[in-house]
């Protein structure tokens, strides 16, 4: 058998719980009784933990009884992952991956993952919404930012919630073949592979700051006249600055480049409209500032995953 132990922790996200716990209980159905997956809830305190949402969960252990090597040892996420301090818990997280086969994080699980310092120098994710956060708490991290979910070695993370389910698919399918995923997957009734990645969730701007600065001034600009011509001279004199100059300042103090600003803006516009209005996909191309349905079809596919009549579809 295989062992899979899921830590448990106060304000658990329950869907990171029980999303990979499905998958591998199910799984048990199709695999010979040798085969199948044996699985464990360890507490990193009491034996019953309340989740986020307030409902309770009864642990099989707590760290001072649980089993320390397993084939695989999941951390979920939730507001106790990243709001929280987990020093009693970090040196048994330390020793137990040291002996474990895998082992990897769901959703904002990745924050204890790098409290105990086993993110450094790997590629990871998280939910869209936390990404920056996590590479800015632990720079040592290569964070992904669209990613599903991300195998580095031994060590997998995924995105947001129900990526957990996306995971433990592909770990189900790795384990034991593609069809016995499949089947699993036809029973949770999702994809065995999603379209797209998290870009298709999360704005690709976050909101502009307040404060009055050329670099400021050239984004709201950006965002009141989508549908003008935007390049990067035109910025520039409404920064009030040189071209050269602008660029180096803008890229310094955003992340990314005017033009890459630019085309942000206008996709963000276009989903918006895409989830609000029955509008022809030339009108939305038109009004989001793309030179014609073809264009935004072409970098709405290569930033989202999805076409603009996938997105529509999906989330309209």
């Amino acid at each position: 058998m295989k062992d899979v132990a899921i830590l448990l922790f106060p304000e658990v996200l329950m869907l990171d719980v029980a999303g990979p716990i499905e998958v591998f209980s199910l799984a048990n159905r199709y695999l010979a009784a040798t085969d199948q997956y044996r699985i464990r809830t360890i507490s990193s305190a009491e034996l019953t933990v309340r989740a986020s949402n307030g409902l309770c969960l009864l642990a099989d252990h707590v760290l001072t009884d649980a089993p320390s090597q397993f084939d695989l040892l999941l951390i979920p996420g939730g507001p106790g992952a990243y709001n929280a301090e987990h020093g009693a818990l970090l040196p048994w997280l330390r020793d137990a991956i040291g002996a474990s086969r895998r082992y990897g994080s769901i959703c904002t699980g990745a924050f204890i993952l790098g409290e105990a310092g086993l993110l450094d120098g790997r590629q990871v994710t998280t939910h869209w919404n936390y990404t920056e956060r996590l590479a800015k708490r632990f720079p040592s991290a290569q964070v992904g930012t669209d990613q599903i979910y991300i195998q580095d070695g031994e060590l997998i993370t995924s995105g947001g919630i129900t990526a957990g389910i996306d995971m433990a698919l592909a770990i189900l399918a790795d384990d034991h073949g593609k069809k016995i995923a499949v089947d699993v997957a036809k029973v949770l009734l999702v994809a065995m592979k999603r379209q797209g990645g998290q870009a298709q969730f999360s704005p690709l701007l976050a909101e502009v700051a307040k404060e009055d600065s050329p670099v400021v001034r050239a984004q709201q600009h950006v965002l009141e006249h989508l549908a003008d011509e935007l390049s990067v001279e035109t910025l520039a004199g409404v920064a009030g600055m040189s071209t050269r100059n602008f660029a180096r300042v803008f890229a310094r103090d955003t992340g990314m480049t005017p033009m890459e600003f630019v085309n942000s803006a206008r996709i963000d516009r276009a989903r918006n409209l895409l989830e609000t209005s029955d509008l022809p996909l030339k009108t939305v191309a038109f009004r989001s500032g793309f030179r014609s349905a073809r264009c935004m079809r072409v970098l709405f596919s290569e930033r989202i995953g999805l076409t603009p009549t996938q997105y529509r579809h999906q989330f309209g």
